[in-house]
């Protein structure tokens, strides 16, 4: 394609094709317009289009299996239709990716002589994670490349982004397959872990070199950075090219540390950009950055220290109440998501628990914190499009590589105002007697958000002793014949140990 048409001509031949369908009136105006206008004009309503479509959930396995069977060549498409509009933004080539695991997933789940009615959940369950894939830290996946090498990617990927977040797909492709034919031709001096991802088809070959292992260090590469604090004319070259600088601190430093995140290494770089601006001003600036090292250690030490504090608590405590923890100290920060939300985004961050605190030491840090902040991203989306709290505000609006330890620094939304005890705050049902574990577990969550909206302050003692009021109630309500009107009855001691323990 590269060499058959020019990025302008594939351009005109896609909105040429929209244009000559019949019965898509909401894009007449743009197909009056003459290029690049038209282009434009497209654009233009796609970023307008922010219209809220409900999450596409995974249906019933058995249903899944069945309808797969059906309509396997349909089934893909409607999976891609369904993802390209919840998603308008998302890179093309991504969604189809995704669409090949699902389709594998499918295929795979469906198979009836190998997986039984009873197991199809957990075969979906199992697999479906596997759609979702992030880009690594350059200059960790790639150690061996040159300060040069590496800056041109930097760039080139930023460039590609400034087109792919601005909603222009084509471009957007465009961009990506240049950077995929740079890297797979300059293999030798950029990684020696990428020859069979230059190998695969186009669409697979990004996927893979994102998802290849870092490469090994360089045998010569020393283990220290000091001639970024020791260097008499630092100062100098930071005053006179002071990005480039930067820049080249954190290629080194990044190179030597695979087993920091991403956010990790910005954070310690914006440390040395500050390091810099304070002891430049200083009459002898060595002896001031030589305290930036005790700094860093510091912070190194309590980053590490949280996520091994969060992986024990996870390892003791199991999916659930693990969760659980994570509820109750998100509806304390963010008491304006509803019950939904909170649910989600603390599933979310229990998952990665899950999936991260089985590894390595050296790999710990990058897969909590890089997927962590991919759910934070999400509840900041959240904030822009209905504003939660200014807590939140200022953990969204201020530095990116800060967003972690910012958030977990929020405490109690004091301004918030509880929810009043009204009838139907905690109504409990017949459904509440289900035998069935994972809707159970919901429900409990459900009153525990509700709880803590209610009382903000509640302390654990008073929540320990709710739970097992609860507890009683359920056992002994559903075994009574009138299951709601014991309900009634039992909820208004329910809450008791709230008024009894209260200081």
């Amino acid at each position: 394609m590269r060499q058959l048409f020019s990025n302008s001509s594939q351009d005109k031949i896609f909105l040429d094709t929209i244009c000559q369908e019949e019965n898509l009136p909401r894009f007449t105006d743009c197909c009056a317009k003459k290029d690049p206008e038209r282009n434009d004009c497209f654009l233009s309503l796609k970023n307008s289009s922010r219209a809220f479509i409900s999450p596409f959930e995974r249906p019933n396995a058995e249903a899944a299996c069945k309808n797969y069977s059906q309509n396997q060549h349909s089934l893909t498409g409607y999976f891609i239709y369904e993802v390209s509009r919840r998603h308008p933004f998302l890179y093309a080539p991504t969604i189809l990716s995704v669409a090949i695991h699902y389709n594998e997933m499918m295929k795979d789940c469906c198979r009836s002589d190998e997986n039984p009615t009873h197991n199809l959940e957990e075969c979906f369950r199992r697999q479906a994670p596997k759609v979702v894939k992030k880009l690594a830290q350059i200059s960790q996946k790639f150690p061996k490349a040159d300060f040069v090498t590496v800056s041109k990617l930097v760039m080139d990927i930023a460039n590609m982004h400034k087109d792919c977040c601005r909603g222009d797909m084509l471009e957007c492709m465009h961009d990506r397959e240049e950077i995929l034919h740079y890297v797979c031709t300059n293999q030798d001096i950029i990684s020696s872990k990428i020859k069979k991802c230059c190998e695969k088809p186009l669409l697979q070959r990004s996927e893979c070199i994102i998802n290849a292992e870092n490469d090994d260090k360089p045998a010569n590469l020393s283990p220290h950075v000091r001639e970024f604090i020791e260097d008499k004319g630092i100062c100098e070259r930071f005053a006179q090219e002071k990005d480039t600088h930067l820049a080249r601190f954190l290629y080194e430093y990044s190179r030597r540390h695979p087993e920091f995140s991403a956010q990790m290494l910005l954070r310690i770089g914006k440390g040395y950009e500050d390091l810099l601006d304070e002891c430049c001003k200083t009459g002898s600036p060595q002896d001031c950055c030589s305290r930036g090292e005790e700094e860093l250690k510091k912070h190194i030490y309590e980053t590490e220290s949280v996520m091994k504090t969060s992986c024990d608590i996870y390892k003791e405590k199991g999916d659930y109440y693990f969760q659980n923890e994570l509820l109750m100290s998100f509806t304390k920060k963010m008491p304006q998501l509803t019950s939904a939300e909170l649910i989600k985004f603390t599933k979310q961050m229990t998952t990665i628990g899950s999936k991260c605190c089985q590894l390595s030491q050296d790999k710990l840090l990058p897969c909590a914190e890089e997927n962590l902040d991919l759910v934070l991203g999400e509840i900041c989306r959240r904030h822009l499009t209905n504003p939660i709290n200014p807590g939140v505000c200022h953990c969204c609006s201020s530095s990116y590589a800060l967003r972690r330890p910012c958030m977990g620094k929020l405490e109690i939304d004091e301004n918030y105002v509880p929810l009043s005890l009204t009838p139907g705050l905690f109504t409990f049902h017949e459904d509440l007697c289900t035998t069935e574990e994972e809707k159970l577990q919901h429900k409990k969550q459900e009153m525990l958000i509700n709880l803590i909206k209610y009382k903000p302050q509640i302390t654990q003692e008073q929540l320990t002793s709710v739970t097992a009021a609860f507890t009683a109630m359920r056992e002994q309500c559903c075994k009574e014949e009138n299951h709601e009107a014991c309900f009634v009855k039992e909820v208004l001691f329910l809450f008791s140990p709230l008024y009894s323990h209260s200081k």
